[in-house]
């Protein structure tokens, strides 16, 4: 059998297989940042073509965390009966599900609040982005909480991973970078310092809630001074002590105009991805511009990673898993009422 279609673990979660469906916003949402009818279909048409961990999108851990007004939210019980739905039609398919709690900090364009971050440096001056506030200790500690609430309501409403958004440039993301965190206290100044947060959040997690955890980091910042691959091998050491179960590596996010920005070429971030699983004994997820299956493959056979997330050739083609089937012979695993399409 292929590695790419063979089963797995996160934590003490099977995967059927090592193909996964990244968080991508939809902002399919309203106000009430609840599930919609087209969040259901479009995750549950990914259950169906066979994929083995669909990773729900962004959802803010408060009102002001967003990213926009119409992301999905998990902050309030009233929430939670769409989550439980979407939850229950994926499982019905045989795919598990996480759900990427998230906090936009700075780069929150929600119109009712003001954005916060550790530092009050705007992500673009020149743009419909505000200035934020920066958080004091009290506030932190509220966010600390926040998560961890936000991650009871994901283990209630049956999701089978949590995944912590540490990248892109959203809150956590800002405390890890020195050109977004210029703070003087406990969380500010030293790399320590700067990652105390997403370590304090992360252990939390694993101590109050029994699911798997993974922690999505951008490996660099593609800017002059900034948070870099070395750091990133930091923090996923230390992420791994506390028993996190995943790391998930994209890149950049966290500068409008990045100087150290690759091309865009298929592949791109893995090697951050190979070179972070060099360095820990967890699974690694690998992303960026992946879309065959030979190259999600041959990341396997070379040790890049442990699972291969594909966004959007997903997005383009929801039984991609059927085809990548086809093309390894392995027509068995292909739903059989759409079998007759593969013959």
């Amino acid at each position: 059998m292929s590695l790419l279609l063979s089963p797995s673990n996160i934590g003490n979660c099977q995967l059927k297989n090592k193909i996964v469906m990244p968080p991508m916003c939809m902002y399919k949402s309203d106000d009430s940042a609840k599930v919609k009818p087209f969040h259901s279909l479009h995750y549950t048409s990914k259950a169906l073509g066979n994929v083995g961990l669909i990773i729900v999108e962004a959802t803010a851990i408060e009102a002001r965390g967003r990213i926009s007004n119409n992301d999905l939210g998990i902050w309030e019980d009233s929430q939670l009966s769409g989550h439980k739905s979407l939850v229950e039609q994926v499982h019905d398919f045989g795919s598990k599900i996480a759900i990427q709690l998230a906090h936009a900090g700075r780069k929150s364009l929600v119109k009712q609040t003001n954005p916060v971050a550790p530092s009050s440096i705007p992500f673009d001056i020149n743009s419909e982005f505000k200035v934020p506030e920066a958080l004091n200790l009290e506030e932190i500690n509220l966010i600390k909480q926040q998560f961890l609430d936000s991650a009871k309501r994901a283990k209630e409403a049956g999701y089978d991973i949590l995944e912590l958004h540490a990248a892109h440039g959203y809150l956590l993301c800002e405390f890890l970078s020195p050109l977004t965190n210029k703070r003087e206290d406990i969380y500010g100044g030293s790399l320590e310092n700067r990652c105390r947060l997403t370590l304090e959040i992360a252990k939390l997690l694993k101590e109050q809630i029994d699911l798997p955890l993974i922690v999505r980091i951008s490996a660099s910042e593609w800017k002059t001074n900034g948070w870099d691959i070395e750091d990133s091998i930091y923090l996923s050491k230390e992420l791994e002590k506390l028993g996190v179960d995943s790391i998930h590596v994209s890149a950049g996010g966290n500068q409008k105009e990045p100087d150290l920005m690759p091309e865009l070429l298929p592949l791109y971030q893995c090697e951050y991805a190979k070179k972070i699983k060099e360095n820990i004994n967890i699974p690694v997820i690998a992303v960026g511009l992946i879309t065959t299956a030979k190259q999600g493959e041959s990341l396997l056979e070379n040790k890049s990673c442990d699972f291969v997330a594909y966004g959007r050739e997903l997005l383009r083609n929801p039984n991609l898993v059927f085809k990548f089937a086809k093309e390894f012979n392995e027509t068995q695993l292909i739903e059989s009422s759409y079998l007759r399409a593969y013959l």
